[in-house]
């Protein structure tokens, strides 16, 4: 499951990319406005981004510009009416990683996020594998030692994105930021009882658990064994 951030004025188009992308498993957010998308990217973190050039408070370029001179790292998908070719190099130019003209078929833009989502810094895959756990982002499930544990979306999310960064910290945070809507009032103790819940449906295990780092945050910890 990825989060990702419609930047768009026309309602009706986005809408529809949002209807699409939702039904592919994705958190999807959407606005309509310059000044919002700049508020949002500020906020949380974002797996994609797809963004209108033609705004009607900001150049999208601008945007695009700021989010990347700020250290944004997700995936950009310009979206424009725009179909000159230096317009489409300024794009690309500025830091985004494909560009669709309007008017375009929304499984396509579908078809792109894909693509994109598929080849980020590190090596994305729709299944994640311990010694005894298996999550499939593709088919939202969770298994141990083969047998299936129903999750609820949050705790899903949740669990995913704490798998796909194994023996990394995060703070409750910049937990909150990767895996709840930007409009939460999601609290550091709400990352606690979902933590727990998790934690609660795992059930103990040699190989990974989900550790708090105390003053810090919690990861998801793999464990080797020794061979002798």
């Amino acid at each position: 499951m990825a989060k990702l951030l419609i930047v768009e004025d026309d309602d009706n188009l986005a809408d529809s990319v949002t209807e699409l992308l939702k039904a592919e498993g994705h958190m999807v957010e959407h606005v309509s406005s310059g000044a919002d998308a700049l508020t949002l990217l500020a906020v949380s973190q974002y797996d994609l981004i797809v963004l209108d050039l033609g705004l009607p408070d900001k150049d999208g370029v601008d945007i695009l510009r700021n989010y990347r001179h700020r250290g944004g790292e997700g995936k950009v998908i310009i979206l424009t009416g725009r179909g000159r070719i230096e317009e489409k190099e300024l794009g690309l130019d500025s830091g985004a990683d494909d560009y669709l003209t309007k008017p375009f078929h929304v499984k396509e833009l579908a078809a792109r996020v894909r693509a994109l989502l598929r080849r980020p810094e590190g090596v994305q895959t729709n299944v994640l594998k311990t010694a005894e756990y298996e999550l499939n982002a593709k088919t939202f499930t969770f298994t141990k030692d083969g047998v299936e544990i129903p999750l609820t979306r949050r705790e899903f999310a949740l669990l995913e994105f704490l798998m796909r960064h194994p023996n990394q910290v995060f703070s409750p945070e910049a937990i909150i930021a990767r895996v709840w809507q930007s409009d939460t009032e999601a609290s550091t103790d709400a990352v606690k009882v979902y933590v727990n819940r998790l934690r609660n449906k795992l059930g103990d295990t040699l190989q990974a658990e989900i550790k708090t780092v105390y003053g810090v945050g919690y990861k998801f910890e793999t464990k080797t064994t020794d061979k002798k």
